[in-house]
């Protein structure tokens, strides 16, 4: 298998309105895709039609050669496919370590009546469990404040919090939705090193991005919207110099210069 996603004449309507219109392109098992585009792209209501949060007008999706349109996001987790989103969706009252251990659910065999007993296989899933969460908060440099409540840390810390808890899921394809936004440029240096490392392990990554030094940095492949249809594709060089992409994305400015 070389492709983990392909997406075919992908179309969203909202009345008159079409946010995604007849997009098409596959995201290789390798290595980083991003999308890119100005706001009200269509890029936030593409991820919500590939992570199941809404239907397709038109179009298919297909992960790892199967159709998942009309599928929920849970069963979608469940498969491996796994979305983080713009807002923060933490549980600011638990712990950090707990967070990232709740991302774990969809991969634990105890019941009810294990939680509650404790038998010893019970005890040492959860050992493993901790063990896992431990390590992906080593990830995120969070190790520190494991014990802390999640609400106690700055915004860009939260996202890095998120981005762990659902690795916490073992995706094999994780949709990163603007991971960047809210940090500050030493915390988008390690955002950057942790994408390139977690595709390293195997995991695709497909991301919408706004900061262009980020995309530029770690992605791959570059597919560009406008108004809701794909404009361009290619490395992130050809994007770059894409006379489509200076002039709807940028409005002729370099790239390079943003």
């Amino acid at each position: 298998m070389t492709t983990r996603l392909s997406i075919d004449n992908l179309t969203k309507r909202f009345g008159g309105l079409v946010a995604v219109g007849e997009v098409s392109f596959d995201v290789p098992v390798d290595g980083v895709t991003a999308v890119i585009g100005p706001n009200g792209a269509g890029k936030t209501t593409l991820f919500s039609l590939i992570s199941g949060f809404l239907p397709p007008t038109e179009g298919t999706i297909r992960f790892e050669g199967d159709d998942i349109v009309g599928l929920t996001p849970d069963k979608l987790a469940a498969r491996g496919l796994v979305r983080t989103f713009q807002l923060v969706q933490l549980f600011p009252e638990m712990s950090v370590l707990d967070n990232v251990k709740v991302g774990q659910h969809l991969h634990t065999t105890s019941g009810l009546l294990a939680a509650v007993l404790r038998p010893r296989a019970t005890r040492e899933e959860e050992k493993q469990i901790e063990t896992k969460a431990r390590e992906l908060l080593d990830l995120a440099r969070l190790t520190p404040l494991a014990d802390q409540p999640a609400k106690i840390l700055s915004y860009g810390q939260q996202r890095l919090l998120e981005l762990v808890r659902a690795l916490a899921a073992q995706p094999r394809l994780i949709l990163l939705d603007e991971p960047a936004a809210g940090l500050d440029a030493n915390e988008s240096k390690h955002l950057a090193a942790m994408i390139r490392q977690i595709a390293a392990s195997g995991v695709t990554v497909l991301l919408i991005e706004h900061d262009m030094s980020l995309v530029m940095s770690v992605a791959d492949r570059v597919i560009v919207l406008d108004f809701g249809r794909k404009i361009a594709e290619g490395t992130p060089a050809e994007v770059r110099a894409h006379p489509a992409v200076l002039e709807a994305y940028l409005g002729g400015v370099e790239i390079a210069d943003v």
